[in-house]
Order: C-alpha cells, then sequence, then structure tokens
C-alpha cells in the first residue's frame, strides 16, 4: 500500500521505472487528430484502419510519413522563398509612372521615410518570421534523424511557437490585397499585386501546412526508449 504513493514512500527504483515508462502508446492509446479524443488502438500495424468513435477520422500512433513529408514541404518553402522576395511584391502605377517593390524595398522605404513600426512589423512577419519557421523545423527534423534526447521539452516548445506564430506572415499579403482592392483612382494611382506576392503567399502556406505534418510526438520516442 505505502508504494502506491511515489518515491517519497518507499517506492522501487524498478517498479519506479515502470510507472515513468508508462505513456498513452504503451497502453495501445492514441489521440485523434481531429477532435482529439484519446481512444484505443490496435497494436498490429498490418490490420485494418482504427477510426475514432466520435469524428471517424483514422487513428495513428504517429503520423504516416510525418519526416519525409515535412521535409518536402521545408524544401519546396525554400525554393519559393528565393524568388518570393527577389520579385515585387507590389506595382504602383501614379501618373503613368510605375515602381516595383519587393518586400526588403518595401521595408526600406518605409525606413526612409520615418515609418519605423510599419516596417518592422513587415520586416518581422514578411522575413523574420518564415526564415525562423523554416530554421527551427529543419533543427527539429535533423534532431530526430540523430534520435536526440537533448531537451525533448525545450524541443517540444519550440514547435508549438513556430505553430501559432506562422499565421502571422500572411499579414503581408493581406495588406497588399487591401491596398489592390482600395487604391484604384483611375489613371491616378493604381497598386497591382506582384509575382511575388504569390510565390510568398505559396511559403507561408507551404510551411503552415509543414508544422501541421510534422508529428511533435516524434520528439519524445527517444527519451521513452530510454526508460525501456
Amino acid at each position: 500500500m505505502y508504494r502506491f504513493f511515489g518515491p517519497l514512500c518507499g517506492l522501487g527504483a524498478l517498479e519506479e521505472k515502470a510507472m515513468t515508462s508508462l505513456t498513452a502508446r504503451n497502453a495501445s492509446l492514441a489521440g485523434c487528430s481531429i477532435c482529439h479524443l484519446l481512444c484505443r488502438i490496435s497494436e498490429k500495424k498490418d490490420s485494418e484502419n482504427t477510426f475514432c468513435p466520435r469524428c471517424g477520422a483514422v487513428l495513428h500512433m504517429r503520423k504516416p510519413k510525418s519526416i519525409g513529408r515535412t521535409w518536402a514541404l521545408i524544401i519546396a518553402a525554400v525554393i519559393l522563398y528565393i524568388p518570393a522576395n527577389l520579385f515585387p511584391i507590389t506595382r504602383i502605377t501614379s501618373f503613368g509612372v510605375t515602381q516595383s517593390d519587393t518586400i526588403i524595398s518595401g521595408v526600406v522605404y518605409f525606413i526612409q521615410s520615418g515609418m519605423w513600426l510599419i516596417a518592422a512589423v513587415i520586416f518581422v512577419a514578411s522575413v523574420l518570421i518564415p526564415i525562423f519557421k523554416i530554421i527551427i523545423l529543419i533543427f527539429l527534423l535533423v534532431s530526430i534523424r540523430h534520435r536526440s534526447e537533448w531537451r525533448p521539452s525545450e524541443r517540444a516548445r519550440l514547435y508549438r511557437f513556430i505553430e501559432g506564430i506562422g499565421r502571422w506572415s500572411m499579414v503581408d499579403i493581406f495588406v497588399v490585397t487591401i491596398l489592390v482592392a482600395l487604391v484604384q483612382v483611375g489613371n491616378a494611382a493604381t497598386i497591382e499585386a506582384g509575382p511575388g506576392a504569390v510565390f510568398f503567399a505559396a511559403v507561408v502556406i507551404i510551411t503552415m501546412v509543414a508544422s501541421m505534418s510534422f508529428d511533435p510526438r516524434l520528439i519524445w520516442d527517444e527519451k521513452e526508449k530510454s526508460y525501456e
């Protein structure tokens, strides 16, 4: 009876280790990726699919092909990020004179105009966040590839952080969309979205999908093996 209450009541080292290693996976339980219901799942890998009793989604202990799919999306995002910064994101025509601006040139323009806050928002949302998100996802993928047990809690927090901030990169696209819709003054002034806007929107969407395809439970797998 005393041993039930853990180390303070004399729990043996072997019993404590066994209790620590009890996870949902070891108990044949899996969380539904749609409604997050914890369900019992078959341990046979080649058996028929197990479905969530609440929403009907297919249940998996780990997301199938999560690593390969995330790598493919990250590589695509890196490739598209180059034209997203090289091609103009907006074309402004005023009295017959057309000016094209990339993301960086737009930031420089706002800095030179004294609008530091707008420049900072655009730089953080359109430059720092996509790069930071790509770097963190690559770091997580590499750490899993090398079966690292280094600070799984911190790596899990990094994943939750980039998953939360990734959508804010769409701020630049929203601004361009609003400007295109509002600034249409005949031949006096017009604003059009450039090809860079399309590439940048693709980068944001692909990185969001990449973070969703990544399975953060893989971070803990090697740590759990050390308790077995």
